[in-house]
């Protein structure tokens, strides 16, 4: 976590057990988690890295100071530059290092978040001007359905809002992932403290839903650099300053990840039409979500979010 999150970080930290680094090697255990180190929202790799063995004292932070060159500030515990890459300024942009940990932004700093065995960390340096939280991203997929959250399984629960077909679809692709304790619920009853959800349907629909609506309020608000229509008839795709890049009509679909406060990260398979549904599920893949933070599906082709200034 950068210095940008510094404030933030402190203040969640100071109602926590103090972690610190560790010291010492402590025991270990076998471990088939990765350490990916990414530029610009995944769009360029710095290293990928199998994490090994994870002792009960490794932290995030020494995790990565394994396989990078990494300067640190504030104790330690927040990551100022890795290999060079530096958080600051870049022109205009304000630019930082944010982590993941199992697809979910971790809310402490990486000097005192513990690192379980198989845990997906993921380390980017992007441009914060249009947000400064992105909570969930879906490009660690098939976390965080697989291990769940600091080395706790957590209940996973499908919720199919008039797409039966692509719903059929989604739980397919999740127990392809090895993710096979999926239960379906009914949008009403599917919320909750400790369970992850994945809603599946048209945005007319799946917008009932208060985490997911808040997409509609643009990256500010949901994380997700694309904003839905009220509508439902269309999704602008936007840059990583929050501005709309281009727009998906019909046969468009969305897949992306979000979370509101006191719950677990709500991902959400959606489109436009039921074109546009079926599109997103065929989409929720290992190979096609890794390092990204969302996808839009367009005219069959995956388009990562944010779509970056000179892509457009």
């Amino acid at each position: 976590m950068s210095r940008a999150l510094a404030m933030l970080a402190f203040v969640v930290a100071a109602a926590l057990p103090a972690a610190g680094c560790g010291v010492g090697a402590g025991s270990t255990k076998p471990s088939s988690g990765t350490l990916t180190v990414t530029r610009d929202f995944g769009e360029s790799s710095l290293g990928r890295h199998r994490t090994g063995k994870v002792g009960e004292s490794d932290t995030v932070v020494r995790l990565l100071q394994r396989d990078f060159d990494v300067d640190t500030r504030y104790g330690g515990n927040f990551v100022q530059a890795i290999d060079g890459v530096a958080g600051g300024r870049e022109g205009s942009r304000r630019v930082d290092w944010f982590y993941y940990v199992n697809g979910i932004e971790a809310p402490n700093g990486a000097g005192e978040r513990k690192a379980a065995p198989g845990d997906r960390i993921w380390w980017d340096h992007h441009d914060w001007s249009a947000t400064m939280r992105i909570p969930a991203v879906v490009g660690s997929f098939p976390e965080p359905f697989a291990s769940g959250s600091e080395g706790r399984k957590l209940p996973v629960r499908l919720v199919c809002l008039d797409a039966a077909d692509a719903c059929d679809e989604v739980e397919t692709r999740m127990q392809d992932a090895g993710i096979e304790d999926t239960s379906r619920s009914v949008l009403e009853q599917s919320a909750g403290r400790e369970v992850l959800r994945v809603l599946v349907g048209p945005w007319s629909e799946v917008r009932k839903d208060t985490a997911a609506r808040k997409l509609e309020s643009g990256p500010e608000a949901s994380g997700v650099f694309a904003r839905p229509d009220a509508s439902g008839r269309r999704i602008d795709l936007l840059d990583e300053r929050g501005r709309e890049s281009r727009v998906l009509g019909r046969g468009g679909g969305l897949l992306a990840a979000t979370q509101i406060e006191a719950q677990r990260p709500t991902w959400v398979v959606t489109g436009v039409d039921a074109t546009g549904v079926a599109a997103a599920a065929a989409a929720l893949t290992e190979e096609q979500l890794r390092d990204h933070f969302a996808i839009a599906v367009d005219e069959g082709r995956a388009v990562p979010l944010p779509i970056l200034a000179e892509d457009q």
